[in-house]
């Protein structure tokens, strides 16, 4: 019966009457964005340090950008996603501060402190008090397009993030690369459609494994950052709740956590592999699975498709879009609003 929910356009319509599935399937097209850095004159200081200060998909492109140009940075970045910011930031720190809304109170307040202590400063946002302040006080920033729910706006936020670090001479040319992958991630997406029936669909597939169960989601060292964006879409666009953790983490903790109760947890398990992973975090994926036997659900393998680790994030990306939004319809909830968030924010 559900595989006939998701493969039935009528009611797909229905439950979907914001039309989250058709910007999943746009969402390659915000690769090809070519963002613009206003207020970019910049005094040339030398820096130390990166800190980019976010929550929630805010916080996630940073994330992603950290887990695809760690090998090539030459100065530590660091994702702050609170209200303070740590004590060693000074002038030579250049502080982003990335807000969808631009109104988000823990970024704001980094903004703050960062202003305070004199950091190189720069903003993303698509509107807000964020932009307000940033041009205000002369502040590099860059607009994301607005009118659309953070966690959809994950790749024009990464696009913009980039622009930023290339102003800055942190890394050279990932915009354009980032723009060269258009056509390739058209191609995935085609895979994801709601035309495309369920025992094809790998998206529908995965949703129809995980409705009615508490998925926890488990990445390695590169792809932690997408395990994360799983769990956030399962969490927003879902209306289910989700977990995440990382290799090899979790063979320090965790791992034991599954050992004292018997099998028949509601839970589901979803292992997110890369080729490109550490061969020792790969056997941990294994081993683990194995030794937990009999003790938890045995994983799902979604395999991360791509030749290099950038292809694989944003392969994750859209697939974890389309995968949530079908479990929002099998949970016959609208994949878009996040009402109780938008209530928290008025109550605080």
């Amino acid at each position: 019966m559900s595989e006939q929910v998701l493969d039935d356009q009528n009611i797909l319509t229905q439950r979907d009457p914001d039309g989250a599935l058709s910007l999943a399937a746009h969402d390659y097209e915000q690769i090809a964005f070519q963002p613009e850095i206003k207020n970019g004159e910049h005094d040339g200081r030398e820096l130390q340090q990166v800190v980019i200060t976010g929550m929630g998909g805010s916080a996630l492109a940073a994330l992603l950008a950290h887990a695809w140009l760690k090998s090539e940075l030459h100065l530590p970045l660091d994702v702050v996603r609170s209200y303070s910011l740590p004590a060693y930031i000074g002038p030579n720190t250049l502080v982003i501060a990335s807000s969808y809304s631009g109104n988000t109170e823990e970024t704001l307040s980094a903004y703050a402190q960062a202003k305070e202590k004199g950091a190189q400063l720069a903003v993303i946002a698509a509107g807000g008090k964020l932009i307000e302040e940033a041009i205000a006080d002369g502040v590099t920033y860059g607009e994301i397009p607005s009118g659309m729910q953070p966690r959809m706006a994950l790749i024009y936020n990464l696009q913009v993030l980039l622009a930023i670090l290339e102003h800055f001479g942190v890394v050279s040319e990932r915009v354009a690369h980032l723009q060269n992958l258009a056509p390739w991630l058209e191609e995935q997406t085609k895979n994801w459609l709601p035309d495309v029936p369920t025992e094809k669909n790998e998206a529908k597939q995965v949703a129809l494994t995980a409705v009615g169960k508490t998925a926890v989601f488990y990445g390695g060292e590169l792809t932690a950052p997408i395990a994360y964006k799983w769990k956030i879409s399962w969490n927003e666009t879902g209306k289910n709740l989700a977990f995440w953790n990382e290799y090899s983490e979790f063979n320090h903790n965790e791992f034991m956590g599954w050992t004292s109760h018997p099998v028949e947890k509601p839970f589901v398990i979803f292992d997110l592999i890369s080729h490109l992973e550490h061969p020792q975090i790969l056997k941990r994926f294994e081993i683990s699975d194995r030794l937990l036997s009999g003790k938890r659900p045995k994983a799902n393998i979604i395999e991360l498709k791509g030749d290099t680790i950038i292809e694989q994030l944003l392969y994750g990306v859209v697939m974890a879009d389309f995968a949530s939004i079908y479990l929002a319809i099998l949970n016959n909830v609208n994949p878009v609003p996040v009402v109780l968030i938008e209530k928290l924010k008025k109550e605080l």
